[in-house]
């Protein structure tokens, strides 16, 4: 992303990756949507992305001006909209994503606690921690070894990291 490493983020997560049509459709329909995001009439400075065929990143530079909770609620308006339209989970928390090799891979959270006990996911596994907040960790800490991320506190009583 090519905003302030500062800038406040949302991850929504896809439970399934996004086909090129797919993609290319939201990536149009977020563009449209942060080209007129403004938070109480003033314009946000902002960013879109869909990172990975699944994770749809926003991001607000409020260093400029702060997003509202009538903005926020807006973007997730957007996003509900979305779920809706690819018929997609964009909301469910515990959609855990990991790293196979290249491929990432998406699950329900009991099918990750499966993984845990066949031994599938180990301490080295990369997950992807959604919980990062600016660009800046996006960049630093949203890709991690299983071991370093809150999903060890979650499952910590299924797996010997």
């Amino acid at each position: 992303m090519n905003i302030s490493e500062n800038s406040r983020i949302w991850i929504y997560q896809s439970d399934r990756p996004f086909t090129p049509e797919e993609e290319q459709a939201v990536s149009d329909k977020l563009r449209t949507f942060t080209d007129q995001w403004k938070a109480h009439g003033a314009e946000l400075l902002t960013e879109a992305a869909i990172l990975y065929n699944r994770f749809i990143i926003l991001a607000v530079n409020e260093e400029q001006a702060q997003a509202s909770g009538c903005s926020i609620d807006s973007s997730t308006k957007l996003i509900k909209s979305l779920e809706q339209e690819y018929g997609v989970d964009l909301f469910n928390r515990f959609n855990m994503a990991y790293r196979d090799g290249n491929e990432i891979i998406s699950c329900s959270r009991a099918d990750f606690e499966k993984l845990i006990e066949e031994k599938r996911i180990t301490s080295d596994t990369i997950v992807f921690n959604n919980m990062v907040k600016t660009v800046g960790e996006l960049k630093t800490k949203w890709e991690i070894p299983f071991k370093d991320s809150w999903h060890v506190q979650v499952f910590s009583l299924s797996v010997s990291v």
